[in-house]
């Protein structure tokens, strides 16, 4: 099983930043974290890498269901949603599918909570 959906954009790097964060608004998630990959790396080891950023998406109502369902369920949250930019000059948007996620949970309760965040990633995901 595949554990995220991608789709490659003509965007330039920040503006696919900008698209992602308002496509995801329109679903009901905001971003609480951003890591600039790049930076990062840049920083800690003194590596050039290309630019990607990691952007931690939470819908406070699938989150709540989500860890009322099971307890532990915070040390798989959020919904990452990566940026990166491509060696063609393109610019490529990924999530992760949260159904694949879900099934090292094991939790039937989860499964259509998941179901319905992946509906919501993948129309993100298509809407940039």
């Amino acid at each position: 099983m595949k554990y995220y959906f991608e789709k490659t954009t003509d965007y330039a790097f920040e503006e696919a930043v900008e698209k992602v964060t308002e496509e995801l608004k329109k679903e009901g998630f905001g971003v609480l974290t951003e890591i600039d990959v790049q930076a990062t790396l840049k920083k800690k080891l003194d590596v050039d890498f290309r630019k990607y950023q990691i952007l931690g998406a939470c819908n406070p109502s699938f989150a709540h269901k989500a860890l009322q369902a099971e307890n532990k369920i915070g040390a798989m949250l959020p919904c990452n949603v990566i940026v990166q930019e491509l060696d063609n000059g393109k610019t490529e948007v990924a999530a992760v599918d949260p159904v694949a996620s879900m099934v090292a949970v094991q939790n039937d309760k989860l499964g259509g909570i998941a179901g319905e965040i992946r509906a919501k990633l993948e129309k993100v995901i298509e809407n940039v």
